[in-house]
């Protein structure tokens, strides 16, 4: 059985040691969104840190079935729209559990596209809906490979199920990754978002 010491490391797991982070997270950023079109990180992602987290929280739709997104900058937020090659998958469960399933989203995929990645589909504008998830984001300033990044979101969809949605993918060539914007496919949105260095 794992032991969690701070919250941070993970012990006493065998096998799973090699693959779990067990560095530090410190905050570095947090932004809210009130009634927004975008909320942008262009300070703060440099070779300080290996890895970055974001942390998404209620995230809440001005928009019905908007999808939240996200794109990475290699000129400090002048442009955004790094080419990415990703892979979408979900769970789905409906409030009246009409409707179970898990599949592979091939309409929400990008390749070589430097288009927004979503890491929602379809979100709720519900008053009590609203979307919570994380975005890992590995050697953004790595000159030498391209950027991975990871993402999973949970979501009340619009009419009402859980969706779960699991992201992958990578920014392609060696530019470098110094800024990160999030925005709704349409509509503006309100929540908060915080950005971690892990050491």
């Amino acid at each position: 059985m794992a032991v969690i010491s701070n919250g941070t490391t993970l012990i006493n797991a065998g096998a799973l040691d090699s693959g779990v982070a067990t560095g530090k997270l410190t905050l570095l950023s947090t932004q809210t969104a009130s009634n927004s079109s975008s909320i942008s990180f262009t300070s703060g992602i440099n070779s300080t840190y290996d890895v970055y987290v974001f942390k998404f929280i209620d995230i809440h739709a001005g928009t019905d079935q908007a999808n939240f997104t996200f794109n990475g900058s290699s000129d400090g937020g002048s442009s955004y729209g790094g080419d990415m090659t990703t892979t979408f998958f979900r769970a789905v469960h409906s409030e009246s559990d009409s409707d179970t399933s898990l599949s592979y989203e091939t309409d929400k995929d990008l390749a070589t596209s430097s288009s927004f990645q979503r890491l929602t589909h379809v979100q709720s504008s519900d008053n009590d809906g609203n979307a919570a998830g994380i975005l890992i984001l590995y050697g953004p300033s790595n000159t030498s490979t391209i950027k991975h990044f990871i993402s999973r979101t949970s979501l009340m969809q619009d009419g009402g199920l859980a969706f779960d949605a699991n992201i992958a993918g990578y920014f392609h060539g060696t530019s470098v990754v110094n800024a990160v914007q999030f925005k709704m496919s349409s509509g503006n949105f309100d929540g908060i978002i915080k950005m971690y260095g892990v050491a």
